[in-house]
């Protein structure tokens, strides 16, 4: 079986996980472009931009589940990730329900 290890930064990990969410409906709005970079910065966006469009969706959950153990996040450090996850998906206007089931997805694999 593969590793899906990573050398990422905790902010490369959240642009990341915000890139996956951005991508739940498969369309990456400029509000959510924005809303990333104002979290991460446009180096790190880029940076990981590059490596998220290599990864497969099996890829990808893989690499954001053993990074968030890696990191061994806190409850408390979930929660503000989630949060940063719901304003994402509402920096466009609303939720659709490509991204509240990534949304729960995501709680279901990081939260339980």
């Amino acid at each position: 079986m593969e590793e899906f290890k990573t050398n990422w930064s905790r902010e490369e990990l959240k642009a990341y996980i915000l890139l996956y969410c951005a991508n739940a409906n498969f369309i990456e709005t400029k509000a959510e472009k924005e809303y990333i970079k104002s979290k991460v910065g446009e180096e790190k966006y880029q940076k990981v931009h590059k490596e998220f469009d290599r990864d497969n969706d099996y890829q990808q959950i893989q690499k954001i589940q053993h990074t968030v153990a890696r990191y061994n996040y806190s409850k408390h450090e979930i929660d503000r990730l989630f949060e940063n996850i719901k304003n994402l998906f509402l920096s466009d206007g609303s939720i659709d329900t490509l991204e509240e089931n990534i949304y729960r997805g995501l709680h279901h694999l990081l939260k339980d």
